[in-house]
């Protein structure tokens, strides 16, 4: 059998690996053994004692073959940062792992993707499917059967429904709800707070209760072009 690599590299340097590093640290079978930014945004050579690596040169110095990665961005630019990063470092060859807290409910036949972090006090239920790279801060329902599509970032207190379908690089604000079967477009936010009682369309805000879109869309929300 293949022995599993154990050696993890963070991709960044913000909050976020930081957080990343202490739960890696303290909660995983990984080793965190290095952080790496592109060399553009490189302002300190060390954190916590580990280097920083020039991304653009990171695979000379951890092969690959030998370490694995995780790419801990949040949801800068509607999560497009994090999405970039991640295939990048896809194409350099690592394998991406994902964290699930030890305090998380997950059952049995859930499924997740690669660089997924999933924070403590989530209840993940019955059939539930997590794409990749995607983000579930503390303490959300996701109800059973419900969808989250790749490079979505879920905030804390998220109540999703069953059978709910989550699209790409979508962005749920705290304490939001979503009744059952609720589809939500590709790249919408969802404001904090705000209830969903029907389907929403792609790249729009909706804030309120029940939930309304508003005239701003989530790309100049955000400040990118539609993709």
């Amino acid at each position: 059998m293949e022995k599993l690599n154990k050696n993890l590299i963070i991709i960044g340097e913000g909050e976020l690996a930081e957080i990343a590093y202490e739960y890696f640290t303290h909660d995983s079978p990984y080793t965190v053994i290095a952080f790496s930014i592109e060399k553009d945004y490189l302002t300190k050579s060390e954190l916590f004692d580990l280097p920083i690596i020039p991304f653009e040169e990171l695979e000379k110095i951890y092969p690959p073959s030998k370490f694995v990665a995780f790419v801990a961005i949040a949801y800068s630019k509607l999560n497009r940062v994090r999405t970039r990063l991640y295939q990048k470092v896809k194409e350099k060859g690592y394998s991406l792992v994902s964290y699930v807290s030890s305090k998380a409910f997950v059952w049995h036949n859930v499924e997740i993707g690669e660089n997924c972090f999933i924070f403590e006090n989530n209840v993940i239920q019955y059939h539930v499917k997590i794409g990749n790279n995607v983000i579930l801060w503390s303490g959300n329902h996701i109800g059973h059967r419900s969808q989250i599509h790749d490079n979505c970032f879920i905030s804390s207190h998220v109540v999703i429904s069953g059978s709910c379908d989550i699209g790409e690089s979508s962005f749920l604000g705290v304490n939001s709800c979503l009744n059952d079967k609720i589809k939500i477009g590709n790249d919408c936010v969802i404001g904090s707070g705000a209830v969903i009682i029907k389907d929403t369309d792609p790249g729009k805000v909706y804030v309120g209760n029940p939930a309304k879109f508003i005239s701003k869309s989530s790309y100049e929300a955000f400040e990118i072009s539609e993709d």
